[in-house]
């Protein structure tokens, strides 16, 4: 997630997604009535078993919907020559794409050729918000999949390392507001991050600090105990914050107290904009969940597809 588009390839790119004006809540009404149980159904079954399965669902959204729009291009495997998406450094570590493999494989059985893999992912993310105890909303429907899925491509997600200017910027250019990008960021309640994403902080930050020195010092000390130069374990890393299967407001009562995990989250104090919205969510749960459903629908709506896969890993 280290690097940034230029502005002409997001111009180029995003000439070929729509704002998701087709979309509709009752799309399957006639044509496949259980999607929406059949998905929730994939989503608990995986998360019985694992419960890093919503983090990663959630982030999977993310990183479809910010590349090409919410086509489910994250999810095509590579092919011969091309590089796809979930090939790329930023998705790496992307996993539990048997999720959807199992959700599109019971609605092929029920319904075969209706449901595309985008809605499919886009339900899957409301359910996972849901499941780990946040809000519940109503997703659009009607999303294509689409056929190109490129891994130079995700140099154009928002980076870990990204400052509020290069955060304000990549979310205006999807036409997502500064709100957005606050409540959107507290999707970081969820999960785990690997060392690498967050080592800019505490080693060598620049040439007068070691440390980062708006990083709390008695958590910097914790993460360089985790993140050692020596600590080559590929799974080291550090939950997003403590309650990280737990979905709540608790990342931005963090930020706060200066325990933001990547320098992007602690950026979002560096505005007076976007510190009043941090402020705002820590205070109060219900407003952070009533803003985060409201810009996860915005952000879900951008869609670019042409077709509806019959497999979600390939192209008809």
């Amino acid at each position: 997630m280290a690097f940034m588009a230029t502005f002409l390839n997001l111009i180029i790119m995003f000439s070929v997604v729509s704002t998701g004006k087709s979309l509709s809540l009752n799309y399957y009404e006639k044509t496949c009535h259980d999607l929406e149980f059949i998905v929730l159904k994939a989503v608990k079954d995986a998360t019985a078993k694992d419960k890093t399965v919503p983090a990663a669902l959630l982030r999977m959204h993310f990183h479809d919907c910010f590349v090409r729009g919410c086509d489910a291009s994250v999810l095509l495997n590579s092919k011969g020559k091309n590089k796809a998406e979930k090939d790329g450094p930023p998705n790496i570590s992307l996993h539990a794409f048997y999720v959807i493999d199992n959700a599109k494989k019971a609605l092929e059985a029920k319904c075969p050729g209706i449901v595309s893999c985008a809605d499919i992912l886009a339900l899957a993310a409301r359910d996972a918000v849901y499941l780990s105890g946040g809000p519940k909303w109503d997703v659009p429907k009607g999303r294509k999949d689409g056929r190109t899925s490129k891994a130079s491509e995700t140099r154009q997600l928002p980076a870990p390392t990204f400052n509020i200017s290069q955060l304000q910027k990549s979310f205006s250019q999807r036409a997502l507001s500064v709100q957005d990008l606050v409540a959107l960021s507290g999707g970081h309640t969820l999960g785990f991050s690997h060392c690498s994403s967050f080592r800019n902080r505490i080693q060598n930050f620049n040439a007068t600090h070691q440390v980062d020195p708006s990083l709390n010092p008695s958590f910097a000390a914790k993460l360089k105990s985790t993140c050692l130069l020596k600590n080559k374990a590929k799974n080291a890393g550090a939950t997003m914050d403590p309650s990280s299967t737990n979905f709540d407001n608790t990342y931005y009562k963090l930020i706060l107290q200066q325990k933001g995990l990547f320098s992007s989250d602690q950026a979002l104090l560096d505005s007076p904009n976007t510190r009043r919205l941090v402020s705002k969510f820590a205070a109060s749960q219900g407003s952070f969940y009533k803003a985060f459903a409201k810009s996860m629908i915005k952000m879900s709506s951008i869609n670019g597809g042409q077709e509806v896969r019959k497999d979600c890993r390939k192209i008809n």
